[in-house]
């Protein structure tokens, strides 16, 4: 039995086409995820079934525990990958939302007493700061439901690995 990723590497190293379009992972060309092509290192039959004659349980034993090592290990780099590219996303998201508001704060500021000093030239001064703090509330608004649309679009849970770890119990199944 071998990995669903065997023969996954980081996007670089190895050309091929990753299906989820995250940019994590790449499959070799004659590859697929969740393509089981029988135990590591053990010939087939006809039939697609590990030719185990003249194998120790032993050594059996040890194949599978060597395969589900690196099952297991590729699984957890997988989700490590996921979850650092979500947090890369959150990131980015509060780091627009955190220079929104400094830019925000600086801006109501600077021209609110520009603004305010302009319209008390025309009205009581009263009115003229009702007006600006109006304005820039608007601004304000849309600025935080830009932010809050790009956090939304974060997703937490790592897909593929949700998906592939499912495969895991089929896979250990006879056929």
């Amino acid at each position: 039995m071998s990995s669903p990723y065997s023969g996954a590497t980081p996007v670089g190293s190895t050309p091929g086409q990753d299906p989820y379009g995250q940019g994590d992972y790449a499959v070799g060309p004659d590859e697929s995820y969740g393509a089981h092509s029988g135990t590591l290192g053990t010939p087939t039959t006809n039939e697609g079934r590990p030719d185990v004659e003249g194998t120790s349980v032993g050594q059996l034993f040890g194949e599978l525990a060597k395969d589900l090592s690196t099952l297991m290990r590729q699984e957890v780099a997988l989700a490590k990958a996921e979850v650092q590219a979500e947090a890369k996303k959150a990131g980015k998201g509060a780091g627009m939302m955190a220079v929104a508001a400094l830019a925000g704060f600086l801006t109501v500021l600077f021209l609110s007493n520009a603004l305010w000093w302009a319209l008390e030239n025309v009205m009581d001064a009263g009115l003229a700061a009702l007006i600006v703090a109006v304005l820039w509330g608007i601004v304000g608004a849309v600025t935080f439901s830009m932010g809050k649309k790009k956090l939304q679009q974060v997703n937490p849970k790592p897909e593929r690995t949700v998906d592939t770890l499912s495969d895991v119990p089929n896979a250990l199944k006879p056929n």
